[in-house]
């Protein structure tokens, strides 16, 4: 284990890095970890909210797909140091960010290089015409008004394929960095978590979370919150 301090220089000294992030990066935003203890998921009241975010559901429960998803907006979340010193780190290093996260947020903070693995909810577009649809529109109800078509979050649903794209990007930046730094993520939803075995052999590997990743043997191990190492970068 690692004290903050030696995080930071870990990663300051490297030149070629790729971030893989997950929903820990988002929370100190205020947007909930779904799977954690107090996670959406958890407080949602539903049985099975995985299948509500399944094409399943989009296609035939679709107001209550709707309902559900509607949830996943937070539209007054804004990015927090985390996301503003990845970004900056891009003007003086080769950097590259796969994201699990749906927000956004890593693109408004000014990544650039930004691997979207599962979508984003900022954007929307009707399943029928292809037309991308204004999220306050799909916020508003889920039919498109000018097709009459099905209007959804451009996200990877449950039972539904990565986007081929974004692995091949993935893929790329992982098989040339020297470093790889996971953040924020339990590392056990898969295919994202597969992503480590294409690290170069000699890549450094460093992990942040607040628990170990015991799938990782990393070659340094920051325990605690992500911001007390962003904030010293």
């Amino acid at each position: 284990m690692v004290t903050a301090a030696e995080m930071a220089t870990l990663i300051q000294a490297r030149q070629e890095i790729v971030f893989l992030t997950g929903a820990g990066v988002s929370t100190p935003s205020g947007i909930p970890d779904y799977r954690s203890v107090d996670g959406l998921y958890t407080n949602s009241g539903v049985k099975e909210p995985a299948y509500l975010l399944s094409r399943q559901a989009l296609l035939d429960d679709t107001a209550d797909f709707h309902r559900f998803i509607k949830q996943l907006f937070q539209k007054e979340a804004t990015p927090n140091v985390i996301h503003d010193k990845i970004a900056a780190l891009e003007t003086l290093k080769k950097v590259t960010v796969i994201t699990q996260n749906i927000d956004g947020l890593h693109g408004r903070a000014g990544s650039h290089h930004l691997v979207e693995f599962h979508g984003s909810l900022a954007r929307c577009y009707c399943e029928t015409c292809g037309e991308n649809v204004e999220i306050d529109r799909f916020l508003h109800h889920y039919l498109h008004e000018d097709c009459g078509g099905l209007v959804r979050p451009d996200v990877v649903l449950y039972d539904e394929q990565i986007d081929s794209g974004n692995i091949e990007r993935s893929l790329q930046a992982m098989a040339s960095a020297d470093t790889v730094v996971i953040v924020g993520t339990s590392f056990k939803v898969y295919p994202f978590a597969s992503l480590i075995q294409y690290a170069k052999r000699d890549a450094q590997i460093l992990t942040i979370n607040k628990e170990v990743i015991e799938t990782v043997d990393a070659d340094a191990t920051f325990l605690g919150d992500a911001v007390a190492v962003f904030e010293l970068l």
